[in-house]
């Protein structure tokens, strides 16, 4: 049987073929096109519009004077505008005042938590437990070199400890003993430090190093090595220490001394609603006293 002839056309092509394969010349839909070019349309006035070229300073601005560094500044003030009448509150009472206010403290804690992780968090760690090696006292324990009371680390968080900056910085300097001892002093005098809290690495050696101790250490330490919280003398007796307490590091603070530096947070970085902020946030974490 013959076939039925057809009147189909052949489409056509671009011209273009690839091992027998033929590129048709079929137009995109309108509505594609119009897209297509309203796009376009947008994508150059997006660029007039809003920053967009990288000059040698800066973006090109664009007219519209749009600033995510702006918006940001705006929504920043406009919290400190909400926050205003409460911040002068917690600014302007007594401090012993602020955890009997329930108010009052439920917003110190939560205002002092941001100020924490923005301010304290990469010296003291995000849970407040320190860092030995480098000296970074544990805020979640009672032991405090200038006490633990909410005043106390008011003031310590407002002036800092060591820095030039703050001429009511917490000061405390203890001497470079390798400069002092011998070799064989410092051994006894680790020794009987060692003791204190445990078991020396050398008993006759401790037992010989309890004169070196009281005529070097007790002054600060105290003669039964409990330390002096006013003076920043840490407490040798316990088994609490800030560097840590084997005896190569015992030795090697004995040796060279520690001098750990805090800048003064108050002021210029801190108002005072948020150091008291900051301040209540440390002592509620369970140890201050």
């Amino acid at each position: 049987m013959a076939k039925k002839p057809t009147n189909k056309q052949e489409p056509e092509t671009t011209g273009h073929e690839w091992d027998g394969i033929r590129e048709y010349n079929n137009p995109l839909p309108r509505w594609w096109l119009w897209v297509f070019y309203a796009t376009i349309v947008w994508g150059i006035w997006y660029v007039i519009a809003y920053p967009a070229w990288p000059l040698i300073n800066q973006a090109t601005a664009g007219y519209k004077g749009w600033s995510t560094r702006a918006n940001v500044a705006a929504e920043i003030e406009a919290a400190r505008e909400a926050n205003s009448e409460i911040n002068a509150r917690l600014a302007s009472v007594d401090l012993e005042e602020i955890p009997t206010d329930e108010e009052l403290n439920t917003y110190a804690v939560s205002a002092g938590a941001a100020v924490y992780r923005t301010w304290c968090a990469q010296c003291h760690g995000s849970g407040a437990a320190g860092v030995k090696a480098g000296g970074y006292p544990n805020l979640l324990d009672n032991d405090w070199l200038w006490g633990g009371t909410l005043e106390d680390i008011h003031y310590t968080v407002a002036h800092g400890i060591r820095n030039e900056e703050d001429p009511d910085a917490r000061w405390s300097q203890m001497p470079a003993f390798g400069d002092i001892l011998d070799s064989e002093g410092i051994d006894q005098v680790v020794n009987y430090v060692m003791s204190l809290s445990g078991e020396p690495r050398d008993a006759a050696a401790a037992a010989k190093g309890e004169a070196i101790f009281l005529d070097n250490c007790a002054a600060c330490h105290g003669e039964a090595g409990g330390g002096d919280i006013y003076q920043g003398a840490p407490n040798l007796a316990d088994a609490i220490w800030l560097y840590g307490g084997d005896y190569d590091t015992i030795r090697e603070t004995v040796t060279y001394s520690r001098f750990g530096i805090m800048p003064p947070m108050g002021g210029a970085d801190l108002s005072e609603a948020e150091t008291r902020a900051v301040a209540v946030y440390v002592h509620q974490l369970g140890g201050g006293e």
